[in-house]
């Protein structure tokens, strides 16, 4: 029973259904990035590297020959329980040029401090056609501190990844109505008194934002977009 539970919490971290409505804080954000990730998942064939793999959250979504998860050994996180195939020492990736079919990168970017290098890295194992994944946030509060660097507007990012020899295949702003502004407020008031307990966390969850992931819910029913403000870039490249 304590298994199924754990593992019903895990899904609802990353893939969140009704129960991520009460208690998931993060609740908009990540059912937004899933419902993106899974729509260009398709995209990728082949040799897929996940960069930043972390736990691999995603990894189900894609349907490909071999799933590689690479990681960097000093992060703004312990990797206790998480999924790593091969640590990297943050600067050159352990693989040969155009030795690898994709390339996903899930909301990793901001977290590097030599972006143009480890762009340039990406292209160099790619191989040409390959599809590179990126999710990166827009719209988000600072987290893993110190290791988050940058915040990437959606035409800073497209320029960024063209300079770097990649074409833009489609562009997603996950989010981009009122549930981005109600995400900030759940996430303001979670890290003002949610605390480090796992249980006093989950109890302010439950009691004061899961009201507001259910008033987001209803209210995104109704058409209104704004895509200059949204959580999320995800965008999918080709090189």
């Amino acid at each position: 029973m304590i298994a199924y539970l754990k593992q019903l919490k895990n899904k609802n971290d990353f893939n969140p259904g009704w129960l991520g409505i009460i208690i998931n804080p993060f609740f908009f954000a990540r059912l937004g990035l899933h419902k993106a990730i899974y729509k260009l998942a398709p995209q990728l064939k082949g040799k897929l590297l996940d960069v930043g793999c972390g736990h691999k959250p995603y990894k189900q979504l894609f349907k490909v020959d071999k799933y590689i998860g690479m990681d960097i050994e000093q992060s703004g996180h312990t990797h206790e329980n998480e999924d790593i195939d091969i640590f990297y020492d943050g600067r050159t990736f352990p693989f040969e040029d155009n030795s690898i079919d994709s390339v996903l990168c899930n909301q990793v970017l901001e977290h590097v401090f030599n972006p143009s290098e480890f762009l340039s890295e990406i292209n160099r194992v790619l191989k040409k056609d390959g599809h590179f994944l990126l999710s990166v946030p827009f719209a988000w509060d600072e987290h893993e501190q110190p290791f988050d660097y940058a915040r990437y507007s959606s035409f800073g990012l497209v320029h960024l990844l063209k300079i770097h020899g990649f074409e833009i295949v489609e562009h997603i702003k996950s989010t981009p109505d009122i549930r981005a502004i109600l995400q900030l407020l759940n996430m303001f008031i979670f890290k003002k008194i949610g605390g480090k307990n796992k249980y006093q966390r989950l109890v302010v969850t439950i009691i004061f934002l899961f009201p507001i992931n259910l008033l987001g819910t209803l209210l995104s029913i109704f058409p209104v977009k704004n895509q200059d403000l949204y959580l999320d870039n995800v965008i999918l490249a080709k090189k």
